[in-house]
């Protein structure tokens, strides 16, 4: 083991461990997915070094299975462009709706063409940071909404751009990001799943858009942290917007890559010679040297999900790690790694340690109850 201290120390192990290994840079949804578990110190690394992680579960022999179809990507950009048409008409409505904007102020603002083509990476946050400053001067014809502005956001150390569907510039004195989804908001209520997607994705833009904020001298709480996620209404295609308060997603996010900035710690546990970059049993072998904290949730927000479920699953003769039943189980049991240990504690085989009393009754009154309903059989 060795301690890593200077950037440029930290800079040389990361790519040791990344090797010939394809990199690939961040996005939303992938700052997203560091929030979604913050405690996997397998993913830090990873993430921190810039892994295609696809290509190492490949390698692994579990190739990922999950990943947006084409068919949801085309609705998805048909819903936008609707919501978008006739230079925001729709979505100026449905801020109205939900801030109070006045319908008739501005026009939608497109930042990633002009007439004479599309413009680099470069120019269009050039073109972000000027409208930001415009809106936050409260100039009379800053536009009402921009659309696809792009966020500089350092990630690790490397810089990654996230562009949001849209923000509106300044209203009532703040700033909003915009999501726009095609999945359907039915009876004033969503998918769960797609719903917390959607909310650490824009949670995201809020932290790339305040940090913006703050590199140009503004307040950073001109960014609010309600944003407006736009969807579809029931099973129509018309659109419908609400307010969603974003605050503790952002919190997750601002601590996860504060973690990241200091993967130092995590890189000082490692053996000096480690490398992912290698194939078959020695590449299993080296993952495995970076510990993961996996869970259920993981298989919608990771591309090596499936290779730490089956690590976590045959860990422990009584069928794996806790963390394979969920986040609830694993926090109920607070401390309890594996499954035999938690079954030992429920049936009396293995006494409590200090600090487990609590987990103990709570595993034996479970076993009784379980016990009583099957009626001793099992």
């Amino acid at each position: 083991m060795r301690t890593t201290g200077t950037t440029g120390a930290i800079a040389g192990r990361l790519e040791q461990l990344r090797g010939t290994l394809p990199t690939r840079n961040h996005n939303a949804r992938t700052v997203a997915a560091l929030a979604a578990n913050p405690g996997c110190a397998r993913r830090g690394v990873l993430d921190a070094a810039g892994i295609e992680k696809t290509v190492l579960a490949d390698r692994l022999g579990f190739p990922p299975r999950y990943g947006r179809s084409p068919f949801a990507i085309g609705r998805g950009n048909v819903f936008e462009a609707r919501v978008k048409a006739d230079g925001g008409a729709e979505l100026r409505r449905l801020l109205a709706e939900t801030l109070g904007a006045d319908p008739d102020r501005g026009a939608l603002v497109d930042v990633d063409h002009e007439s004479t083509g599309r413009p680099s990476r470069e120019e269009r946050v050039a073109r972000t940071r000027d409208a930001l400053l415009g809106a936050a001067r409260g100039e009379p014809d800053a536009c009402a909404i921009l659309d696809h502005p792009l966020l500089p956001l350092d990630v690790a150390g490397r810089r990654a751009y996230l562009e949001p569907d849209a923000m509106a510039c300044r209203v009532a004195g703040r700033l909003y990001v915009v999501e726009i989804k095609s999945f359907a908001i039915i009876d004033g209520s969503a998918d769960p799943g797609k719903l917390a997607s959607a909310t650490r994705q824009s949670a995201v833009y809020v932290h790339a858009l305040r940090r913006l904020a703050a590199d140009l001298g503004l307040d950073p709480e001109i960014v609010a942290t309600d944003i407006v996620l736009v969807c579809a209404q029931d099973f129509s295609n018309r659109p419908v917007a609400v307010v969603l308060d974003v605050r503790r997603e952002l919190a997750t996010t601002r601590r996860r890559l504060e973690r990241l900035s200091g993967v130092e710690e995590l890189l000082g546990e490692l053996p000096d010679t480690l490398t992912f970059d290698v194939d078959g049993d020695r590449a299993e072998a080296a993952v495995a040297q970076v510990p993961a904290a996996y869970v259920p949730d993981c298989l919608s927000a990771c591309e090596l999900a499936l290779f730490c479920r089956h690590e976590a699953r045959g860990c422990a003769p009584g069928g794996g790690s806790v963390g394979t039943l969920g986040t609830a189980v694993r926090g109920a049991l607070g401390g309890i790694e594996d499954i035999a240990d938690a079954l030992a504690l429920a049936d009396g085989t293995r006494a409590a340690e200090p600090g487990e009393e609590d987990v103990a009754r709570l595993l034996r009154r479970a076993e009784a109850l379980r016990s009583e309903v099957l009626g001793g059989v099992g």
